[in-house]
């Protein structure tokens, strides 16, 4: 493995020497060669998620460090990306995530299911909701049989009622409302969830994190020309329709019999012996990527969900959201937090077992996390970060620390 520098981490009463490794068995960490479709591929694209890790940098840890038939532990389990990785390797695993709406995200990509039915009802609910569209389009003029009973909706949300044109609006209510008529009603919500994303009034470049409605025309950084804000829903239903079913297929091929379990809670106090359906024993390692410190608002990004589904919002319980910023005082509790997640996990980790932490540590919290934790530091690697989903040109690089439980 080639030695690019040595890298010094200093903490009070810590001082740890360790090579920085671009490259794990060959592979380079920066996954510049991997081509956007392939970051991407099947479930893994079933719904946009902030913050998340590209698979193959999983897979390749898994490969190197584990074997068929091992239990990974994530505990912040985001949306599902090691839980996937390790079914598709053989391996158990376990996530544990604060967030309702992450859950949902992991536990769609993760399911197993009836294909001809989930095919069936997702091209049903698409043909009712374009019905719809085509309805309003028309002035409500013209109404064929199934057209006639048909109605305009409205909604309290001052989030929905602010983000989404008019049209946009009704048709992303309407299929909501037809979401009860189906057995797979979370695949649908997560269909319509990527769809309200899109359809939101915001420009083109700027998906992750938009600062206000744009409802004129403006010049578009992504297309190079004036574009028009976005009017409808029904595009992005349909897209992302057909999107997912191919998705479920792609996976369905490759995946195996491991079991996965998804826990919403809080890793800190999570107690994995009173989890219903968790067949016990404890895990070969875990394999996670923490929030970086004052960078995310995880629930904020997926505001839009929250208001059109309804769900319980658990922000306050995030750990080191941008909403509480970088201060000292920010840190130390966002370092404190990351300890008790990892001394709560450690009641569940095998002896010796491996822990792979994926995290931009700027601020060298992580040998003291180690510390804390009863973790030797065995390899420390370096991975730029390409490719970013975000509009920003500022340099960006992570760690995975690899630590070995005393």
């Amino acid at each position: 493995m080639p030695i690019t520098k040595i890298a010094t981490f200093v903490a009070p009463q810590i001082k740890i020497s360790k090579p920085f490794e671009t490259s794990l068995n060959g592979v380079d960490l920066s996954f510049a060669n991997i081509k956007e479709y392939e970051r991407t591929k099947h479930v893994h694209r079933l719904h946009p998620y902030l913050g998340k890790f590209i698979p193959q940098l999983v897979e390749v840890f898994l490969r190197s460090y584990f074997k068929k038939g091992d239990s990974i532990l994530d505990p912040f389990m985001g949306s599902g990306t090691t839980l996937i990785e390790a079914n598709v390797l053989g391996m158990h695993s376990a996530g544990v995530e604060i967030s309702l709406f992450n859950c949902l995200i992991a536990d769609i990509k993760t399911k197993k299911y009836d294909i001809p039915l989930v095919e069936k009802e997702i091209k049903d609910i698409l043909f009712k909701t374009k019905e719809y569209s085509n309805w309003l389009a028309q002035g409500q003029k013209q109404a064929t049989f199934l057209q006639k009973s048909f109605k305009k909706y409205k909604t309290d949300s001052e989030y929905l009622n602010k983000w989404l044109s008019n049209r946009a609006l009704q048709e992303i209510l309407f299929y909501n409302g037809q979401i009860e008529n189906y057995q797979n009603q979370d695949i649908l919500k997560i269909i319509l969830s990527r769809a309200t994303r899109s359809a939101r009034l915001i420009p083109h470049y700027d998906l992750a994190r938009p600062s206000k409605p744009v409802r004129g025309k403006y010049y578009c950084i992504k297309h190079r020309r004036y574009c028009e804000p976005i009017n409808e829903a029904i595009k992005f239903i349909n897209r992302y329709s057909w999107d997912t079913i191919r998705r479920i297929k792609e996976f369905e091929n490759i995946r195996t019999n491991a079991h996965i379990k998804i826990i919403q809670g809080d890793s800190r106090e999570i107690d994995f012996n009173r989890i219903e359906g968790y067949k016990g024993g404890k895990f070969d390692g875990i394999f996670t990527s923490p929030p970086y410190v004052g960078l995310i608002d995880y629930h904020d990004q997926h505001r839009y969900a929250y208001e059109l589904f309804g769900f319980n919002d658990n922000g306050l319980k995030e750990i080191g959201p941008a909403s509480r910023g970088r201060s000292r005082e920010a840190k130390k509790e966002y370092k404190n937090d990351i300890i008790a997640v990892f001394q709560n996990m450690n009641r569940f980790l095998k002896p010796k077992a491996k822990i792979f932490v994926v995290v931009n540590d700027r601020d060298n919290l992580y040998p003291e996390v180690a510390s804390a934790c009863g973790y030797e530091i065995e390899k420390v690697f370096h991975r730029p970060v390409l490719m970013r989903t975000e509009r920003d040109n500022t340099r960006f690089s992570e760690s995975i620390y690899y630590f070995i439980k005393r």
